[in-house]
């Protein structure tokens, strides 16, 4: 029936506040207000006091101009509430040929309604059998008994309210296959419509700001239509019902303070007192109540809700208006045709009491709160009547500490402090950023100039230089590797310099590459290893650079002059120096020989003169 807009709520918890059930809950995982459907009892507060307009309720807007557009019967049954409402129709005989402008069949007034269940709550207060009742005609307070007071449930005097006996009496008067439109001020109706069926059924429920929005659409004015007058039955002292005893006027209930049997009460504090006070002492203050919620002429379903008092007197002048012509005959005659049907009903109990949390946990949230005994502020800005009770509902989850104005105040100053000193580090933090930021500025432009100057060294070097990824993907290379490569690659190289992302594999044969991969698998140098790529030849040192992902290569090609001279020189060297060794080898090797000839020639000798 209601919901709230996350895009226009502000969380500002007024809404939370204002609930009379609290059936609109914040926690700490969820801080935005959420509406609880099955704990909401339709009152509209929330709508009301809803300041970004987030909470709005069910429009009947659409399914209305469908039905409109039908070809079935329809009739139109009018609150008296709608005399308050649209008090800028000159004429209320105006105002129900607008309403039949709308393609609408017939219109009738639910103060005839008002009437019957007036009588039928006479009766039942005259013939009392022990049971005191709480009046069934507000639906808000209906809803309030069936949901947090179950227990009363019997004490609800068993009868529709007026909506649908009026309901009832259209289908007993057009036929069972007419379309009712109910034009009213309180939105819980809209879910009353939904639990009646059959001969009780109404099709579409509207509030006074759709019903103008519906003329507003359609261009239907005051100025461009005729007189009209309600269909009959026509109301008596129903017309009354919006105000406060109104109801009890038309059953002519006695309201003598000496001799009633009827306490009336009518507002959000006084249903919630006068029904805890019935369940509790009922059995001492042996009287019926009469309870409303005041919707009739503040609701959500009027378009201004302030002027009660205006408003009223709007109320008794049409109710004055309409009895100068009054034909009581006529009414009586009709009373006794239509009070026959069935107004029975009956009711559920539906509780939606939550259990008490622990003491415990009551105790933990008003520490939370900072409460301490004997300092009792019960400011009542949370909505609750004691800093106790809001714990309570804390406790249970549907409340969180920053509604609390004293816990929010103090939590500021918290806040403001904390906020001050995180403001300090914050201010450190951003120094010491920007001497980070300086430094590495400085080491980046250092390694610019490093990376350059490496740069221009390997385009110094006569070799090829060329490092390769894992994927022997080209990394970087210079112009003299490009240059050895010859063809394609120097093309290449304009484009692309140092052929960065260049496919190794490619460019080089498959000898070349697997001396590469080893390399890269293995993080094991090869040096000076000459092979053959197309008809050069090319020595070539391969050495890993980072283990297992980057590796270095040097390529020399052997045809160059400079690097024959340099290779003829070394390698000449090396057949000289591995020359020498070989003769200092063989003539070490002939030296020990010619000792040990020596030595043996010198024993034989010695045993030769031995024995002489």
């Amino acid at each position: 029936m209601v919901s709230i807009n996350p895009d226009k709520c502000t969380s500002c918890y007024t809404c939370v506040r204002i609930c009379p059930v609290k059936a609109i809950s914040v926690n700490i995982k969820n801080p935005q207000p959420e509406i609880q459907p099955e704990r909401c009892i339709g009152c509209g507060d929330c709508i009301k006091m809803c300041v970004p307009g987030a909470i709005y309720y069910r429009s009947g807007i659409e399914q209305a101009k469908q039905l409109l557009a039908t070809k079935a019967k329809k009739v139109a049954i009018v609150s008296p509430s709608i005399s308050a409402e649209f008090d800028d129709i000159t004429d209320y005989r105006k105002f129900v040929q607008m309403i039949k402008s709308l393609n609408i069949d017939h219109v009738n007034e639910v103060s005839f309604a008002v009437d019957i269940l007036a009588y039928k709550y006479l009766s039942l207060f005259g013939d009392f059998k022990g049971r005191y009742y709480i009046t069934s005609c507000d639906p808000v307070v209906v809803s309030f008994v069936e949901k947090y007071h179950p227990n009363l449930v019997n004490n609800l005097t068993p009868f529709v309210p007026p909506m649908i006996a009026m309901s009832k009496i259209v289908h007993k008067k057009y036929g069972d296959d007419i379309k009712v439109i109910y034009i009213g001020p309180d939105i819980a109706s809209k879910d009353v419509a939904l639990k009646f069926s059959g001969s009780s059924k109404v099709d579409v429920v509207l509030t006074f700001p759709e019903l103008r929005q519906l003329f507003k659409e359609m261009h239907i004015e005051e100025n461009n239509v005729e007189f009209s007058e309600f269909d009959p039955p026509l109301g008596y002292k129903g017309s009354l019902y919006p105000i406060r005893n109104g109801f009890i006027q038309a059953a002519d209930i006695d309201e003598n303070l000496l001799t009633s049997m009827v306490i009336s009460v009518e507002g959000k504090k006084e249903m919630l007192e006068s029904i805890d006070e019935f369940e509790d002492n009922v059995k001492v203050i042996h009287r019926h109540l009469h309870v409303t919620y005041g919707n009739s002429l503040a609701g959500p379903g009027i378009t201004d809700k302030g002027n009660q008092l205006f408003k009223e007197h709007l109320v008794i002048k049409y109710a004055n208006k309409r009895l100068m012509n009054f034909y009581r005959a006529e009414w009586y005659h009709n009373l006794q045709e239509y009070i026959t049907i069935d107004y029975n009903r009956q009711f559920e109990p539906n509780n939606q009491r939550l259990p008490d949390p622990p003491v415990a946990k009551v105790a933990e949230a008003l520490k939370t709160l900072n409460w301490k005994p004997g300092r009792h502020s019960d400011c009542g800005q949370c909505g609750y009547a004691s800093c106790r009770d809001f714990a309570i509902d804390m406790a249970k989850g549907i409340v969180i500490p920053e509604m609390c104005a004293t816990f929010a105040i103090s939590n500021s100053k918290y806040y403001s402090d904390t906020l001050k000193e995180l403001n300090e580090k914050l201010t450190e933090t951003r120094k010491a950023l920007k001497e980070t930021e300086d430094k590495v500025e400085s080491e980046h432009n250092a390694a610019t100039q490093a990376l350059e100057l490496t740069d221009a060294m390997l385009e110094k070097l006569r070799a090829g230089i060329v490092i390769v990824d894992y994927k022997l993907k080209i990394i970087k290379s210079n112009s003299t590797f490009c240059t050895i490569l010859g063809g394609d690659a120097e093309e290449i190289n304009e484009v692309i310099p140092g052929l960065a992302g260049a496919d190794l594999n490619k460019l080089f044969t498959e000898d070349i590459c697997n001396l590469f991969d080893y390399v890269l698998k293995n993080s094991e140098s090869i040096d000076g290893r000459d092979v053959r790529h197309g008809e050069s030849l090319l020595n070539i040192s391969i050495f890993p650079i980072r283990e297992n992902q980057v590796a270095g290569g040097i390529i020399r090609d052997m045809r160059a002059p400079e690097v024959q001279r340099a290779e003829v020189t070394r390698r000449v060297s090396e057949v000289i120096d591995k020359n020498l060794e070989m003769v200092q080898k063989i003539g070490f090797l002939l030296g020990e020989s010619a000792a040990d000839i020596e030595k043996m020639l010198n024993s034989v000798i010695q045993i030769y003169n031995e024995k002489k």
